[in-house]
């Protein structure tokens, strides 16, 4: 059973999201509360993965993002978004978010998503990728992209596209005939090399290098 915590200042979108994943068997809503009661519920309920809304009137997602990074046993932190504000997105990333989820996501899509959270620590869309990718890197050219995705080695750099793409560590196994185990071997050596803390940072930096087949390419 999922474990989920949903953060939101918005009851609509609380009670919405709440109905939602409490709907399929494997997923439970532990808690559903405003910005400033997120962290007492994270730790008196414990969740495994909690949707935390980026902006919000009364308090500073990204501060707490940050403390709940900061707790011994973290859980695994997805934000909500309308990626109207992509200077917070880059923030949330470099303080290790393992990703974002539209507020008006398909609702058949947001227990599968969820999924992802849990089994591969990242949730990410090619949409969502190049909607960021400017702000979370600017600081550095292609070159240094390049250069950086050069450490890796031929299957690892496959592997690394196939992150991007927004694929799970089952479906890259499925698609390059792999065992789960191997794959996440592959993608810890990726995260190790390109000095990175998670699958959506090293979704961006693909993206950046240009290593990335261009949209409606099926290669």
């Amino acid at each position: 059973m999922i474990r989920v915590l949903v953060v939101d200042d918005e009851a609509l979108i609380r009670t919405g999201f709440t109905h939602i994943l409490n709907a399929p068997d494997d997923i439970t809503v532990v808690a559903a509360v405003p910005g400033g009661q997120a962290v007492d519920a994270t730790v008196q309920h414990r969740p495994d993965v909690v949707l935390l809304d980026i902006r919000m009137p009364d308090v500073d997602g990204l501060t707490i993002l940050r403390q709940l990074r900061g707790l011994t046993r973290p859980p695994v932190v997805a934000m909500l978004t309308t990626f109207d504000t992509d200077e917070y997105v880059a923030a949330a990333l470099r303080l290790g978010a393992a990703g974002f989820l539209l507020k008006d996501t398909d609702p058949e899509h947001l227990a599968h998503q969820v999924r992802a959270l849990m089994s591969d620590g990242a949730v990410l869309s090619a949409k969502v990728t190049r909607s960021v990718v400017d702000g979370y890197l600017q600081g550095e050219n292609r070159g240094q992209h390049t250069t950086r995705v050069s450490r890796l080695t031929r299957r690892e750099r496959e592997v690394l596209v196939l992150i991007a793409e927004g694929m799970s560590n089952s479906d890259i196994a499925a698609r390059m005939f792999l065992s789960v185990g191997t794959v996440k071997d592959h993608v810890s050596a990726i995260l190790t090399k390109l000095g990175i803390n998670n699958r959506v940072q090293a979704a961006l930096l693909a993206e950046r290098a240009g290593i990335l087949p261009p949209p409606g390419d099926d290669r």
